[in-house]
């Protein structure tokens, strides 16, 4: 899968299936950047990433080191 809209040359953003009620985070790639944003706010500027940044964020969210925050 690409990471750019093949029509528009614009990072292809993809949200989770758990995202409910607009509250949902989008991320994309852009070249070697992860990009995340506010869905609710798509023209607003995104938060970027480098891929080591971003898989020890996902690793993070996998481990549960951030479930704290909402128990």
């Amino acid at each position: 899968m690409s990471a750019l809209s093949a029509d528009s040359g614009e990072p292809r953003w993809q949200t989770a299936s758990f995202c409910e009620g607009g509250a949902c985070v989008g991320v994309a790639r852009d070249g070697e950047q992860v990009l995340v944003r506010n869905t609710s706010t798509p023209g607003a500027r995104e938060a970027s990433f480098t891929r080591n940044e971003w898989k020890a964020f996902v690793a993070g969210v996998k481990n549960g080191e951030f479930d704290h925050f909402f128990s």
